[in-house]
């Protein structure tokens, strides 16, 4: 297919599941619901450990609500379990394996059967088509390939959709710009900070990130917010769409966004069971609507079936709107494991990137640095973040006073900012790091 026969964005042939009502796709999740909590419990030892240990058993889930009665997975069962002791299926019937990098612990490790294959292929492809993009397209891929999930997965999916991809992988940033400009894709997929990279790269070779043939991007692998999202737009005139993910639930395509609405990714129910937990008391599952922790159960995986995952990830869940029946995320406002604690406030990376992001003098490179003065026993937040090009030195001192106000705002705690040159913070290759904790060792 030309890209001159490429379906406009308007124009989408969605999944049945995708248009079903919400009664429908209840009564499905309870099916699947059922089959998958007997399957677990009888084919993975630590199921049926944790149920017996819980006094739960299968047969008392009969409607969605009872759900909650069952025992939560974590990371650390995963680990505990390394490497296949959480695999369903004999090892002939594990089509592939992918594991996490390992760097906070022993590595977690997951598997596809190759219905589980055709499945995330399939989801990958319905958030990608969600997000504009249209088979016959050309899709740059700037996603990490191996074993994380994000660059095979959703290579996976663009091919089932029906696109022309680009294999990149992240990386070797003036190679991918050479790519963009030589091969022309329609879109492309990345982490929103590596998207960042590439078009601050563009600039310094002296080329407009707006004049690409770049229309849409689907960003995911870490958390964003919307001025990140209108950042990316104003500079590379696109539109850019949240993709959602983790290895342990399946890796990317658990939910999309849709191009048409931009108000947060939908989760592919038919597949997932969301939940949303107090993340200080885990026994309270939440409402719609309120903020907390993101659990979810699969609904349709073989090789890896996975029961009340806690993801860590704290967001809420919204009624739909461009896919009504699938309830929606709304931005992950950080993960649990990524708050800092400074005096008894609790902060995020994001929050902080949302109020900078707002103050013209600043651009969105940012680190945070945790320090304790010696003989100090409070902690000191240090914000480095890069001026913009076109400020002067001159310039940015009142900004870096209305960003230390702001925080203390609407964050509630002190801390110092420390205006840099541009260029001069680490830029992302893929997932960036934010936190830099320089205190002593206890």
């Amino acid at each position: 297919m030309t890209q001159e026969t490429v379906a406009p964005a308007s124009e989408a042939v969605l999944d049945r599941e995708e248009t079903i009502s919400r009664d429908e796709l209840e009564a499905l999740q309870l099916s699947r619901l059922q089959h998958t909590v007997a399957y677990a419990y009888d084919r993975v030892p630590l199921y049926k450990r944790k149920f017996d240990e819980a006094g739960v058993h299968p047969t008392d889930l009969r409607e969605l609500s009872d759900l909650g009665k069952f025992p939560f997975t974590t990371k650390e069962d995963l680990r505990l379990e390394y490497p296949f002791g959480m695999f369903a299926v004999p090892q002939h019937e594990v089509a592939r394996i992918h594991a996490s990098s390992g760097t906070t612990g022993r590595a977690t490790v997951v598997g596809y059967t190759k219905k589980d294959l055709e499945d995330w292929a399939k989801l990958v492809a319905r958030s990608l088509r969600a997000s504009g993009v249209r088979p016959g397209m050309k899709v740059h891929n700037a996603y990490g390939y191996g074993l994380f999930t994000g660059g095979l997965g959703a290579h996976g999916g663009a091919e089932a959709l029906g696109c022309t991809v680009i294999p990149i992988s992240g990386g070797q940033t003036e190679r991918q710009i050479t790519l963009i400009q030589d091969f022309k894709p329609d879109a492309i997929l990345a982490t929103p900070t590596y998207l960042l990279t590439i078009a601050d790269a563009m600039m310094k070779q002296g080329i407009d990130p707006a004049s690409t043939s770049l229309k849409y991007a689907v960003l995911g692998a870490e958390p964003w917010t919307e001025e990140m999202r209108h950042e990316l737009e104003t500079t590379m005139n696109i539109k850019a769409c949240d993709i959602y993910g983790l290895s342990e639930v399946m890796g990317p395509g658990v939910a999309g966004e849709a191009v048409e609405t931009q108000d947060g990714s939908h989760i592919w129910e038919d597949h997932f069971r969301p939940e949303i937990i107090d993340a200080f008391d885990p026994s309270r599952v939440l409402g719609d609507g309120e903020h907390g922790e993101l659990v979810f159960t699969s609904l349709t995986k073989e090789a890896l079936p996975i029961i009340r995952y806690r993801t860590k990830d704290l967001t809420r869940l919204l009624p739909g709107t461009a896919r009504p029946a699938h309830r929606r995320m709304g931005r992950i406002t950080g993960r649990s494991d990524d708050m800092i604690i400074l005096r008894g406030v609790n902060l995020f990376p994001s929050q902080i990137e949302e109020i900078a992001l707002r103050i013209p003098e600043l651009s969105p490179h940012f680190q945070l640095e945790l320090t304790r003065p010696e003989g100090q026993r409070m902690d000191q937040l240090t914000v480095r973040i890069e001026r913009r090009e076109t400020v002067s030195v001159e310039g940015v001192a009142s900004a870096a006073k209305v960003l230390q106000q702001q925080i203390k705002i609407h964050v509630g705690s002190s801390c110092a900012v420390d205006v840099v040159e541009p260029g001069s913070l680490e830029r992302s290759n893929g997932k960036l790091r934010r936190i830099y904790d320089l205190r002593p060792k206890a």
